[in-house]
């Protein structure tokens, strides 16, 4: 597997420049591929045909898209199993976890084909004053132009498939840069791309280093930057894109709330390990911030600790792996210097809380510090901090205590507090019965606060993608 070196893609073809980036695989830590570098001039070059691709991309039929969207469908499930190994590989994902990871791909492919085909305008009145007599009007969406996308090193497969499956949908050329730690499931999907008729230039998938990517960020031609990743380069780069708009899906420290009428605390205790640890920790919905109702407290504790302390750590491509690595030791030694810097402030350990190189155990921790980093910062790892609460209504001020705004998970029964949390939760999703980390790929995704702008969610991609142009019609007759 990975037996081969990657080429990246330029105006839809292989380019083979160099083999400047190796891949490790993350359990083994060992190289296990090498994967072509674009430099600038490469960059560039790719977005001026982006430029020259545009009016073709945009006059294809819709119908001619879909079907470019479907035959990624079709493709991706012949190459199920090729797709889902490469992702262990090289981001350490559980092989599981992996396999959901491709299935979403899938999905996501899937709603951008169906949402190809009905993207519509409508007949406005325009007769709402005697001025306005015999006018009439309508409008339509019409593509942005290039886009620029940048994508996460956490589901490098699916989050690169938010932005390339709308894109194609309403017919805009793109470069993207995946994420260096984990570029092969990126360039994958430009493989296959590579087998339609797409337009020349409508497409670039380009590793590239950072200090070399600026153009995705600053070049005028580009008419929309898409950026998924972290807070500190995230609003970074908004700052540097000019006039171009811009949608960031950023970091999160999510809360989630287990009310005292929650029936069916086994449930609760599943769905959170689920929410809190799965992917190692590794999605910016994870839960990290969990508040037990006091009348449950300490039985929900008992059962969460016993099933935490026994989830298997090791490699992921075992069927039984849970926790895999972090994506680099450097990670995985950040989050335990945070989990030392809350033991230092009062916290104790409840489980885990062991490093082995880029492993770190699955650790609850108790009696965190408000000020401690592991409940102000985003922890992108398996740890979850556990406190108990009396007042609801506190409760919720509590979630909202924090710089990021994503989403939230209560687990209630009660439809006037499930309301009340619709309603005062400062974040981009509220999750009743299940976690935060619950996303399913046509929904409305995103947060507010340091944890971006814009939403994602196919249709929703779209209207970033797409500008409405208006058509007014005058009939003297009238």
């Amino acid at each position: 597997m990975l037996n081969k070196s990657y080429p990246y893609y330029l105006a839809n073809q292989a380019v083979f420049a160099n083999k400047d980036l190796p891949v490790t695989d993350k359990y083994s830590g060992e190289t296990v591929t090498y994967v072509a570098m674009a430099d600038v001039d490469a960059i560039d070059e790719a977005i001026d045909a982006a430029v020259q691709s545009q009016p073709l991309l945009q006059a294809m039929a819709p119908y001619d898209r879909q079907n470019i969207l479907q035959h990624c469908v079709k493709r991706f499930e012949e190459r199920f199993d090729e797709l889902a190994m490469a992702l262990c590989i090289e981001a350490g994902k559980p092989i599981k976890d992996a396999r959901g990871e491709v299935q979403r791909l899938i999905d996501t492919f899937k709603i951008a084909s169906e949402e190809s085909v009905r993207i519509n305008g409508e007949v406005i009145n325009l007769e709402i004053t005697p001025r306005a007599k015999g006018y009439s009007a309508m409008s339509k969406r019409v593509p942005i132009g290039p886009c620029s996308f940048i994508s996460p090193f956490n589901f490098p497969l699916n989050l690169a498939a938010h932005k390339i499956a709308p894109a194609l949908a309403v017919g805009c050329p793109f470069i993207l840069k995946p994420a260096s730690r984990t570029p092969i499931g990126a360039l994958l999907i430009g493989e296959i791309l590579a087998e339609t008729n797409l337009p020349k230039g409508a497409f670039s998938i380009l590793p590239c280093s950072r200090d070399g990517a600026d153009l995705f960020t600053v070049d005028e031609r580009l008419k929309l930057l898409s950026f998924t990743g972290s807070p500190d380069v995230g609003w970074a780069l908004k700052a540097k894109a000019g006039k171009k708009p811009v949608v960031l899906e950023l970091g999160g420290n999510a809360a989630c709330v287990v009310d005292s009428d929650t029936d069916d605390l086994d449930d609760a205790v599943e769905r959170i390990i689920f929410g809190a640890f799965y992917q190692s920790g590794q999605s910016c919905i994870g839960v990290q911030r969990l508040l037990v109702h006091s009348d449950v407290y300490d039985t929900f504790k008992q059962k969460f600790i016993s099933k935490v302390s026994t989830l298997k750590m090791g490699d992921p491509k075992d069927e039984a792996t849970f926790i895999g690595p972090m994506i680099a030791e450097s990670e995985a030694a950040r989050l335990k210097s945070w989990i030392d810097d809350a033991i230092t402030k009062g916290a104790s350990i409840l489980t885990g809380g062991h490093k082995n190189d880029a492993f770190l155990e699955a650790t609850v921790l108790e009696n965190v510090s408000s000020d401690a980093l592991i409940n102000t910062e985003e922890a992108f790892g398996p740890v979850v901090t556990l406190s108990p609460f009396d007042d609801f209504d506190r409760a919720l001020e509590e979630v909202n205590q924090s710089k990021f705004g994503l989403q939230a998970g209560i687990f209630t029964k009660d439809i006037t507090k499930i309301q009340k949390a619709w309603d005062v939760l400062d974040v981009g999703g509220v999750v009743i019965g299940d976690v935060p980390s619950f996303r399913v790929d046509n929904m409305p995704y995103g947060g507010v606060k340091d944890s971006g702008v814009g939403r994602e969610g196919i249709r929703y991609a779209i209207e970033d993608m797409t500008e409405i142009r208006l058509l007014v019609i005058r009939d003297k007759s009238k």
